[in-house]
């Protein structure tokens, strides 16, 4: 975590420049955030300039803490150009889920970086399974894959009720993201991480089903 990558310095002040541009500029923001209406008229880029805006400051040091702390063990087992696939994908991955999830919610809209956090995030855990993670309101450690299920099953739980703002839908299709590209990028962890592959996949596996149920 000292030793910061390139390519993770030039995500975040890439992050933090646009997002201040939003936050002084309305129709900058207005133009480039997800918005299902306009990507259905064809304007499919905001799929991926959505996820460089962001609402607030909050908003933004919260992604970009979260991605200080996990990208560079992605970049450190994988290398840089499978970190940015990482992230590139599981950015686009969050804006399709959530396109799925709200094809018919002309007005529906949403903005930042969650989705490719996320991803980084959940191939950090894939990667690193047996790491611990520290939360300021637990004052134990819980294991990264304990993080991980119960991060998406809580996500599960704001798609299903929708009682706050948060995009749930997006962070949960760019942990999806991070999941299978990070699969594809290091097929030895079948032999090295199977359990760990399997338990991770227990929540995506139930929100498909739930879906399919029509329950979400």
């Amino acid at each position: 975590m000292g030793n910061l990558s390139i390519v993770t310095i030039v995500i975040i002040v890439a992050n933090v420049l646009i997002s201040y541009k939003g936050f002084s500029d309305f129709n900058f923001f207005e133009k480039y955030k997800f918005q299902v209406g306009a990507i259905k008229r064809g304007e499919k880029f905001r799929m991926f300039s959505s996820g460089f805006l962001h609402v607030d400051t909050q908003h933004l040091l919260f992604n970009m803490l979260t991605l200080y702390f996990f990208a560079d063990i992605v970049v450190q087992d994988l290398g840089t150009l499978s970190f940015v696939l990482v992230y590139v994908g599981s950015l686009m991955l969050g804006s399709l889920l959530s396109l799925y999830f709200h094809k018919d919610e002309y007005h529906y809209s949403a903005v930042g970086a969650s989705g490719a956090v996320t991803g980084i995030l959940y191939s950090a855990i894939l990667l690193r399974p047996e790491m611990s993670l520290y939360m300021f309101f637990i004052p134990i450690p819980i294991p990264a894959y304990v993080f991980g299920i119960g991060y998406l099953l809580y996500s599960i739980y704001g798609m299903k009720n929708k009682t706050d703002n948060i995009g749930h839908d997006a962070h949960f299709g760019g942990a999806i993201g991070g999941y299978i590209i990070t699969l594809l990028l290091a097929n030895w962890l079948f032999e090295t991480n199977l359990l760990m592959i399997g338990l991770l996949a227990i929540p995506i596996v139930l929100l498909f089903v739930l879906k399919r149920m029509g329950k979400i």
